[in-house]
């Protein structure tokens, strides 16, 4: 749902620092887990290792990172939310073997990657593809030649549970078609070289967590601006209830699909 879901947005201006690190921090403990499978299932397919030299777009909050740096990785993160590269810098504080960068300031990333991830599913928002392709192009040059580029999008809407409860947003989750994410290599001048499916469900406590957790997608945030915030969080809750068990939990079954491409 990421910049994941997951495309986040930069919150609006007028909201406080304090709101936009709250948001950033329901990200980082409720949301950003959601896409474990994910990240699991590239770098076991990858064999995500000592040798691996990684350059994570749109890194958010840093779990991903973790996870590859746990396999012995040695990671950069770039994201344009400081409130989440903060909690990033958290994560991975002491580790000589990690590097946390604004987007601004990518071109400081240096050069020698041999993969790049781009954990950010497209098909959440109006321009993801476009902002997609566009960091694409100006993090290729910055790889290996022959590196690892991954991509990744939403899978079926009719596999997507959460596809209801996103329409909240006024942005309607566009399924992009099978071919969306080999459409973005091709025009980013890379070469698709596989693909796989993964199942992520999005599993919470209560309702509330539910709704803090899509709120921190910042997929919420025009609609928050063209309402109010009680107002979005009443019809999220609304559109949650089809899918709250007899426990109070709730429970989204998702599939995302990756796509493993590679520089020339």
């Amino acid at each position: 749902m990421t910049s994941t879901l997951v495309q986040h947005r930069r919150h609006k201006a007028s909201a406080s620092s304090a709101e936009a690190g709250t948001r950033a921090r329901d990200w980082a403990e409720i949301q950003e887990r959601m896409l474990v499978p994910l990240y699991e299932a590239v770098y076991e397919r990858l064999e995500v290792g000592t040798g691996t030299r990684l350059l994570g777009l749109g890194c958010g909050s840093g779990l991903a990172l973790l996870m590859a740096r746990t396999r012995g990785a040695t990671v950069t993160g770039v994201d344009t939310d400081h409130h989440r590269l903060a909690l990033a810098r958290e994560r991975m504080e002491g580790s000589p073997t990690a590097r946390l960068l604004d987007g601004a300031a990518a071109a400081a990333a240096g050069t020698g990657y041999n993969l790049i991830t781009a954990f950010q599913p497209i098909g959440s928002g109006t321009g993801d593809a476009e902002r997609l392709e566009r960091a694409l192009r100006e993090s290729v040059g910055l790889a290996e030649r022959r590196s690892v580029v991954v991509l990744t999008g939403w899978g079926p809407p009719e596999r997507c549970a959460t596809s209801g409860v996103l329409r909240v947003a006024g942005e309607r989750r566009r399924s992009a078609h099978r071919d969306a994410l080999e459409d973005i290599a091709g025009r980013a001048g890379l070469n698709p070289d596989g693909s796989g499916r993964v199942a992520c469900p999005f599993g919470y406590a209560d309702t509330d967590s539910a709704v803090r957790g899509l709120l921190s997608t910042g997929l919420y945030d025009t609609a928050v601006r063209e309402t109010d915030l009680a107002q979005v969080e009443k019809e999220i809750a609304e559109a949650l209830h089809d899918h709250r068990r007899p426990d109070g939990t709730v429970w989204m079954p998702n599939v995302f699909r990756y796509l493993i491409a590679r520089t020339p």
